[in-house]
């Protein structure tokens, strides 16, 4: 059974830092990807930034939506995926889920190729 918990999440000011993390267990990385997507209130879950870690560990590659490109970065360390996120706005103030599929699929921004949800984390900037 594949779990995802993300922890992390908190209150910061405009600016701040928070580094996200997400513990992934019964999950087999091969053909795979693992992302973050975001979810505000009113709003549609949003790609933030995916990991396609590739069948060996010196073909990672990283997607990231644009106005995160450059102050955030996904990361992935044995069987947990981070998301550093640094010069924090109000604007990314969202409920963060980390999320994994099976195969790669049409693209990684879309919330339909996934296969496995965390329950999120809270992510609050305030100005």
């Amino acid at each position: 059974q594949v779990q995802l918990v993300e922890s992390g999440g908190g209150s910061v000011q405009a600016g701040g830092s928070l580094r996200l993390s997400c513990v992934v267990s019964g999950y087999t990385y091969s053909g795979g990807k693992l992302a973050w997507f975001r979810q505000a209130a009113g709003k549609e879950r949003e790609g933030v930034a995916a990991v396609y870690p590739g069948a060996y560990t010196t073909h990672v590659t990283t997607y990231y939506t644009d106005s995160v490109r450059g102050r955030f970065s996904i990361s992935q360390d044995d069987n947990t995926l981070y998301l550093q996120m640094n010069g924090l706005k109000p604007e990314d103030t969202a409920m963060y889920y980390c999320a994994a599929a099976r195969a790669f699929g049409p693209s990684w921004s879309w919330p339909g190729s996934y296969d496995y949800w965390g329950q999120g984390t809270q992510v609050t900037v305030s100005s």
